[in-house]
Parts: C-alpha cells; sequence; structure tokens
C-alpha cells in the first residue's frame, strides 16, 4: 500500500486499512467454501472465504486442536511479529508457543479471522463473484453465520472436536455460540469478558459507533472502497474507535495513566491537547491505518445480534446445552462486560463452576493485557 502524503507531509489514511489481493499474505492461510454460506438473517452468502493461522501440528487422532477465536478489531495473528502482511504485533503474544499455555509442541492452534472482517476473510472489502467490491450491498450477519463458516473451516482441517475453544469479548461470544451450536465438537471451553447476550447498554454504545461511521461524508452508504487516501470514512472510524475505547478501559486507569496533564508542550487552553486526548488520537489512526469501517459496521452489528437464547428456548435452556467442560473469568475492573454477565454463564452452564476474576486496573482490554492469568486458567483446562 503506497503511502500518500500531504503538502506538509502528513501521511494521509488510506481509504481502508483492509488487507487486499497482492498485499504481503504474511503467515495467513485460506479456506474457501465451495458453496454458498446460508445467512440467519435470510439470503445467502456466495463465495465465501476465510483467512486463518496455525501453530504446532495436528496430531494423528486429531484430538490435539485449539480454536481461538479474536475480539473486534483483531484478526488471525494471535502471536508473532509485524512483518509484511501483518501490520501489527500479536494481540495475544505470550499465550502460544513452546513451553507456553498453549504448547505448540502439544497442541495444534488455529486462529481464523472472522466472518465479515477485513484481514484475508470475506468482508465489505472483499470482492463479490462477479468483480465489484461487496460495499454496502454486504449482507447482514450473525454470531451464528460466522461459527458456521467456522465449523467448514473445522471440517476442511480434519478437525472433528476442538480440545478447547477460547475467546474474549467478541471472540467469547463466537466461542459460546460454538459449544452451544456444536456441543458435541466442543471438549472444554474458556469464556473470557463476555455475554449470553449483547446488553442494552453495549448495544447502545455500539450503536453511537456506528451512527460515527455512517455520518461520516465519505460513508457513501459503504460503498468508498475504491476512494483514494483521505477519502474514505476515516474520521467516523476514528471517531467510532476513540469512543469504543474509553469504554475498554477503566476510569480509574486513566485518571493514574494522564490525570488533567497536558500533552507535552501543547496548551490546551490555546488549541492543544491533554495527554488522554493525545492517546485517543494515537489509537484512532492506528486503527484506521489497519481496519476497514464497512467491517467495523458489520461485526458491531454482529455483537448486537448476539443472544445466545434466541430459537432456542431462551437463555437458560440454550445454556444448558453446553456439555464442555467449561471456566468463565471476568475482569474485575471491566465496565463494559461487567461481572454479573458472566455470572449468568457460570449460573447456566451445567458444566461451569464459579466465574474466575482477572484482577487488573485495564478494565476490559485486562482479558488481552494480563496474559499470565490468562495462561493460567487456559492450564487449568488443558492440564
Amino acid at each position: 500500500m503506497n503511502t500518500v502524503l500531504t503538502p506538509s507531509g502528513v501521511p494521509l489514511p488510506p481509504a481502508s486499512g483492509a488487507w487486499r489481493e497482492g498485499d504481503p499474505p504474511g503467515r495467513r492461510q485460506w479456506y474457501e467454501r465451495d458453496k454458498p454460506l446460508p445467512l440467519e438473517a435470510g439470503g445467502e452468502l456466495p463465495g465465501v472465504r476465510l483467512a486463518f493461522e496455525t501453530w504446532g501440528r495436528l496430531s494423528p487422532g486429531r484430538s490435539n486442536a485449539v480454536l481461538v477465536l479474536h475480539a473486534l478489531t483483531g484478526d488471525s495473528h494471535v502471536v508473532g511479529s509485524a512483518e509484511p502482511g501483518h501490520p501489527t504485533p500479536g494481540w495475544w503474544d505470550g499465550l502460544i508457543g513452546p513451553g507456553r499455555a498453549l504448547d505448540t509442541e502439544r497442541w495444534f492452534v488455529v486462529a481464523p479471522n472472522v466472518l465479515g472482517g477485513c484481514q484475508g476473510s470475506t468482508g465489505p472489502s472483499s470482492f463479490t463473484p462477479d468483480g465489484r467490491r461487496w460495499g454496502g450491498a454486504f449482507p447482514f450477519l450473525t454470531q451464528r453465520d460466522q461459527v458456521l463458516a467456522e465449523a467448514d473451516l473445522a471440517e476442511a482441517l480434519g478437525v472433528d472436536r476442538w480440545a478447547l475453544v477460547v475467546g474474549g469479548s467478541m471472540g467469547g461470544m463466537r466461542a459460546l455460540e460454538w459449544a452451544v451450536t456444536y456441543p458435541e465438537r466442543t471438549r472444554a471451553l474458556l469464556l473470557l469478558a463476555t455475554t449470553a447476550a449483547a446488553s442494552a447498554e453495549q448495544i447502545a454504545w455500539a450503536n453511537i459507533q456506528l451512527h460515527a461511521i455512517r455520518s461520516d461524508p465519505h460513508w457513501r452508504g459503504g460503498d468508498y472502497h475504491s476512494a483514494g487516501p483521505g477519502l474514505g470514512p476515516h474520521a467516523g472510524l476514528g471517531l467510532a474507535r476513540r469512543l469504543a475505547h474509553v469504554t475498554y478501559r477503566s476510569e480509574p486507569e486513566l485518571q493514574v495513566r494522564f490525570g488533567r496533564a497536558p500533552q507535552g508542550t501543547e496548551d490546551p487552553w490555546n488549541g492543544g491537547r491533554f495527554q488522554v486526548e493525545s492517546y485517543l488520537d494515537h489509537h484512532a489512526v492506528k486503527l484506521v491505518s489497519r481496519f476497514d469501517a464497512g467491517s467495523y459496521v458489520t461485526l458491531a452489528e454482529a455483537m448486537n445480534s448476539h443472544d445466545i437464547g434466541r430459537g432456542r428456548g431462551g437463555t437458560r435452556a440454550a445454556l444448558s446445552r453446553v456439555t464442555a467442560r467449561t471456566l468463565i473469568a471476568g475482569v474485575d475492573s471491566d465496565r463494559l462486560y461487567p461481572l454479573s454477565q458472566q455470572a449468568e454463564l457460570a449460573a447456566g452452564i451445567p458444566t461451569a463452576d464459579h466465574i474466575r476474576v482477572v484482577e487488573s486496573p485495564y478494565g476490559h482490554d485486562g482479558f488481552l493485557i494480563e496474559v499470565e492469568q490468562i495462561a493460567e486458567l487456559v492450564r487449568e483446562l488443558v492440564d
């Protein structure tokens, strides 16, 4: 992706930060479904492709496979350095590898980029079968559609049953769908900072982010992917990221870390920024360079649709279908997915006991940051 600069030398953001054909593949592999994917909301999605990465080897008995599912703006690059094809380092570095909790001498670990995403899997930035970008015509997806595509990937890899399915936040929603939809194919389950159904408050926060993106004059109904640098909905996507990031962290952490300090020599009374504003700007710029606004909309709406009890007789009936040995953990400072939601999961899943509490000042992001505590939970399940 060529960098275009303003006259003052500032890089213009791309119309989309999605991975595109012709970009370095990095460590990705691909699975292509040979028939259309039926969608829960009606209709079907033709030409489905999932990007994924693997570590370790599948055992002769095919009993050592682990599925790792990412959150909203994650991707298949769970561990590893930033490199051509992968603009950021692994988002759970320290969890997978020789001698780690998911020891690749023992486990075959699979991490797909979610259907609807933008790092190699079919999503709004992808081409339709007739050669156009999907853009605003991309269909509405639910978590169940995404898990159906992942189930096809598992079959293609020769995995009849996952030894462990693990995910946090949006990844936890899909992990739970796996255990409810395919109980016979999920031996153990680790749910982190997630919920049985998106709450009114979670939907409300997402709604504001969706409005931010769709209000951007460069959104164009989702059909912006052929626009030049600086002409995509980067302002709306950046605003959505700023808002989301505040909900991902905790108030005490922000106060201790930034307080009311100005950013360097900037004067907030004369057009300058506070440190916390600079922090949010930084994360907005980072996301715009590696993510797609259309995927953000698609995935946020899929998260809003999440309700494990839909069509299954309610939450309690759906959770009772889980047969996997289950651990459920939440973050004590999480204000977006509070511990009460994990307590509901623990009370409803027959194979779960009390919730585990990850101690962290970092709020919802604690499930990504407190890798050692997460590793102990993984070891409790797999050892």
